[in-house]
């Protein structure tokens, strides 16, 4: 039995009736966020007085040994290390995404078997099975197969430590990128690919001024997850005496026995390099997000700051 327009419209309130000042308002109360909040607190604050006031940390020593040249040539290998690893990487994944995706069908065979392959495989093995490949080629040539050897050189000499490192990383950093970049082309709308199409724009032309821009997007986050974790990972290459930051530190407690301190001049660089990173990741994710909503960016941490700081100068201010 349907109700007349005339009694909805008589018992339903009119939208527009002014709140009764009569009727204070009162915000919900949450004593379960209270008490988790003064409980985090509180195990923060015990947290901090032990790492603090415990006297085998030796925040002396980890000062000491914090800027010195052998650390700091340690970071630097590092940083290389992860550079270039990261660039090449890029570089040969995005190769293999477009293959995937575009490709014939021998193409994306071999592009999807390299994905699986590389991620199949954990990265220490992966090195090690580098660092020992003389014993599978103890020479290597370029020549006519089944032929003539034009160029010939020892395995030995070719594959030092430094080399297999950038070798074994690059090959597995491109197997996730490759994932990663293949996700952010396929997150871009069709129709934009058959509108350009029909313009009669190249399928290079769409890549790189349609595609990428858009795929960005999805692709940046990820990528500055992935880069994160390629510096953290670079210290497996200790194995192999490849002198990085956690090599460099190891060098010297087994010198001076000072295993914790040194392990914290390791830690505190890599939550430095790891923050520096996470505040570029956040800003190039604002620079490719531009034009997605209508509503524009959101403030950055440091122009809230300056928008709460100037709030409360003008309620000082007013009072």
């Amino acid at each position: 039995m349907a109700a007349s327009p005339e009694v909805l419209t008589a018992a339903s309130p009119p939208k527009d009736r002014p709140a009764d000042p009569d009727l204070p308002i009162v915000r919900r109360r949450r004593p379960g966020q209270w008490l988790a909040t003064a409980a985090a607190l509180l195990l923060l604050a015990l947290v901090a007085s032990s790492v603090v006031r415990n006297p085998r940390f030796q925040w002396g020593v980890v000062g000491d040994w914090f800027t010195t040249a052998a650390v700091l040539r340690g970071l630097t290998l590092t940083l290389w290390l992860t550079a270039a690893t990261m660039v090449l990487g890029f570089l040969l994944g995005t190769v293999l995404a477009v293959a995937r995706i575009w490709g014939n069908l021998l193409l994306r065979s071999l592009s999807w078997g390299y994905v699986w392959l590389f991620r199949s495989i954990p990265p220490l093995v992966q090195l090690l099975l580098w660092f020992n490949i003389g014993a599978l080629y103890p020479r290597l040539g370029l020549g006519i197969p089944f032929g003539p050897e034009f160029v010939s050189v020892r395995t030995v000499d070719l594959f030092g430590p430094l080399l297999t490192s950038v070798i074994g990383l690059t090959l597995l950093e491109a197997a996730f990128a490759a994932e990663v970049v293949r996700g952010g082309l396929l997150s871009v709308d069709q129709g934009q690919l058959e509108a350009a199409e029909s313009l009669g724009l190249g399928r290079w032309r769409v890549l790189r001024r349609i595609v990428l821009p858009q795929a960005m997007r999805s692709i940046v986050p990820t990528a500055g997850n992935m880069l994160v974790g390629l510096l953290r990972s670079t210290s497996i290459v200790s194995v192999l005496a490849v002198q990085d930051l956690l090599y460099s530190v190891q060098l010297v407690y087994n010198q001076t026995y000072q295993v914790i301190p040194m392990l914290l001049v390791a830690t505190l660089w890599y939550l430095a390099l790891t923050t520096l990173l996470s505040v570029g990741q956040y800003y190039l994710e604002r620079h490719f997000a531009r034009g997605a909503g209508r509503a524009g960016l959101p403030p950055t941490p440091l122009q809230r700051a300056r928008a709460a700081l100037g709030a409360l100068r003008t309620r000082v201010d007013a009072r």
